[in-house]
């Protein structure tokens, strides 16, 4: 496979790049202590085209792929993972129009958004139901020319800020487990449906978590995605392709903290020398460039391999369900590690706000939970083999 990155993907880095260390960086600190979802930072990306990244052109997007949507996330999340995961977000919330919707449907919903003139989330988790998606409890049903909807969604990024939400429903409560679930979108302001609980976070905090609550909600059956029955399907192979941004932001956290560490060894002088000459710290940072080097580049090889794949419901090799989760996981892995790491290099520097490496630390953990925890991803691999 081959994923050396075009001329035009390094102009596109290195653009994002400036972009970030000018525009996002100054910021980020405010953004964690506010805890709020940063709307400057979602018109940001929007004036600088970025949401479209991953769109076909027919619907208005760059048709850019997997691999450079990777780049644009990895270098904002190294400045800012909570402004990082508005773009990861936009593409997790749209991957079920990509994956089932109609002409009619893409045609509807894809335009706005590959413009960033509108957000959409993703409506997954509930309160019994996180990694076990078959036992999701928020039922849809059929009456007259649509659906009511009644239930309820927790740990929603960006539920209360988008104008569509894509939710997993029960359609068919007579079949057991992961059948009978169904996938709708659901417009914003549609009566029965309200936001809950907003919750305060660890990290990621210049992002909003919500509660969406659904109320004998009546939804158009046109707002249906593929057929009754299909959820569980669209649901999982969402998951395959958009593990990979994610892992992407994983990438960017680490590497921010990494930067950010050297530099600090260069500058820390102790016992009369910079505390990077020690060869205690030296080892540190070998191990931590190195397995970032390695998540690097299975994460690449890994978008370059589903920039190729068809957006469609038709069915990924086990190959293709296993690069996915293998760079997810170690991506999150080595991030918490790499910058866990670096708060250690900078001791007592590092604990306090005024440096960005427990802000960091704080973001990465989440790479290791959403979109399927680093165990979880296990489960996903071991099943390939």
């Amino acid at each position: 496979m081959q994923y050396d990155l075009t001329e035009e993907q390094l102009m596109l880095r290195d653009t994002v790049r400036r972009l970030a260390k000018e525009k996002i960086q100054p910021g980020a600190a405010a953004r964690d202590e506010k805890g709020e979802f940063a709307h400057d930072m979602a018109e940001l990306l929007r004036d600088n085209g970025l949401f479209g990244a991953d769109f076909p052109e027919e619907y208005g997007g760059a048709a850019m792929g997997m691999l450079s949507l990777c780049l644009v996330i990895e270098e904002v999340a190294k400045v800012c993972a909570s402004t990082a995961v508005i773009l990861l977000v936009h593409e997790l919330g749209t991957m079920p129009i990509f994956l089932a919707g109609s002409k009619a449907q893409k045609e509807k919903y894809l335009p706005s958004l590959a413009a960033g003139e509108n957000l959409i989330a993703f409506g997954l988790t509930e309160p019994g139901a996180g990694s076990d998606v078959s036992s999701l409890r928020t039922k849809a049903v059929k009456d007259g020319a649509g659906y009511v909807l009644n239930g309820r969604k927790v740990f929603i990024s960006h539920g209360d800020v988008a104008k569509w939400v894509c939710v997993a429903a029960k359609t068919d409560t007579t079949v057991p487990g992961h059948k009978g679930i169904s996938m709708f979108v659901v417009d914003q302001g549609t009566p029965g449906f309200s936001i809950g609980k907003h919750e305060n976070k660890l990290g990621i905090r210049g992002s909003s978590t919500v509660e969406l609550i659904f109320e004998d909600c009546r939804i158009p059956a046109e707002n249906l995605l593929g057929a009754e029955g299909q959820g569980f399907t669209i649901i999982m192979k969402t998951l395959d392709f958009t593990r990979i941004p994610v892992a992407a932001q994983a990438l960017g956290i680490a590497q921010g903290a990494l930067d950010f560490s050297i530099n600090y060894s260069k500058e820390r002088v102790q016992f009369g020398k910079p505390i990077f000459t020690f060869q205690g710290l030296q080892f540190m940072m070998a191990d931590m460039v190195t397995r970032l080097e390695a998540a690097r580049q299975l994460t690449y090889k890994t978008a370059a391999m589903f920039q190729e794949l068809p957006k469609d419901l038709s069915r990924l090799s086990p190959e293709a369900v296993r690069y996915s989760a293998m760079c997810k996981l170690m991506a999150a892995d080595t991030a918490m590690t790499v910058t866990t790491d670096a708060v250690q290099l900078m001791g007592g520097y590092g604990y306090v706000k005024e440096y960005p490496v427990e802000r960091m630390m704080r973001d990465a953990k989440i790479t290791q939970i959403y979109e399927g925890t680093s165990q979880v991803q296990k489960v996903v691999i071991a099943s390939t083999l």
